[in-house]
């Protein structure tokens, strides 16, 4: 699995004009889903999200998680991040997982998610959305598990 994460100040995904998740500060997550992922990985990256240190302490320092400040989840699955970018100048998504197993992955995570964090929303699995924010500094890391 890869999340490409950004720290926020606040996010929103919309699907039809209509907001179908929101948060205020704290981490949007862009998730993509590759063939070998599994509940495993779920919840490696899960304890990565959670525990991230991205947020500065009261000396500027990257030291404080997601769960030390409190901060909101905004999770969005992104198929286009598991792509072959490597070579050519179109990606090959052959190494993306397929549309059944990353949608079981994505729920998963999100509804783990929703059981060991307070807030927590998301995006519309498979919908065209649009995603707006605020990136805070900007700070924006990749994780892959």
């Amino acid at each position: 699995m890869r999340a490409l994460i950004q720290r926020v100040r606040e996010a929103r995904v919309e699907v039809d004009g209509a907001c179908v998740g929101e948060i205020g500060q704290g981490l949007l997550a862009l998730v993509g889903v590759q063939p070998a992922d599994d509940a495993a990985s779920v919840q490696r990256l899960l304890q990565r999200l959670l525990n991230y240190r991205v947020f500065s302490d009261a000396d500027g320092k990257m030291n404080l998680s997601l769960r030390d400040v409190q901060g909101g989840l905004l999770l969005v699955s992104q198929f286009t991040l598991a792509a072959d970018t490597r070579s050519g100048l179109r990606p090959s998504f052959s190494t993306a997982a397929p549309p059944a197993q990353g949608r079981e992955l994505f729920e998963l995570l999100l509804s783990e998610a929703r059981a060991q964090h307070v807030p927590v929303a998301s995006g519309r699995f498979g919908a065209d959305m649009q995603v707006q924010l605020i990136n805070d500094g900007p700070v924006t890391f990749l994780l892959e598990v």
